[in-house]
C-alpha cells in the first residue's frame, strides 16, 4: 500500500493529476471504461496502488480505491466497496483485487 490520503476525494484528485484519468468499473471478467466503450480482461490490467477508506460514521461506507494500468497503457481508477456483495466477478478478477498484507 502507498501513502495515505485524508479522504477518497483527495486521493482521486491527486491520482488524476498523476495521470490516472480513466474511470474504470468492474465487469464480470475484468474492468471497463464506459467513456472509451472498452473492456479489459483481468489478465490485461494490473493493480498499481490501492487505498482503503473507512466510513467516518458508518462502517458500511468503507471503500477501496484502486489505481490500475492496462496492457495498452490506459491508467485509471476503480472505486469499490469492501464486500463486493451483489457483484459477480470472475475468480481471476477477484484474485487480482485481493489485498494481502505482508510484514516487512
Amino acid at each position: 500500500m502507498d501513502k495515505g490520503y485524508s479522504s477518497l476525494s483527495v486521493a482521486i484528485a491527486q491520482l488524476q493529476n498523476e495521470g490516472y484519468t480513466e474511470d474504470f468499473n468492474l465487469v464480470e471478467d475484468g474492468i471497463e471504461s464506459k467513456g472509451l466503450k472498452k473492456q479489459w480482461k483481468a489478465g490485461d490490467c494490473e493493480v498499481v496502488r490501492y487505498f482503503r477508506f473507512e466510513g467516518m460514521t458508518d462502517p458500511g461506507d468503507s471503500s477501496i480505491l484502486y489505481a490500475l494500468e492496462t496492457t495498452d497503457g490506459r491508467k485509471g481508477l476503480l472505486v469499490d466497496n469492501y464486500s463486493a456483495a451483489g457483484t459477480y466477478i470472475s475468480e481471476e478478477m477477484r484474485k487480482k483485487l485481493t489485498i494481502t498484507h505482508r510484514d516487512e
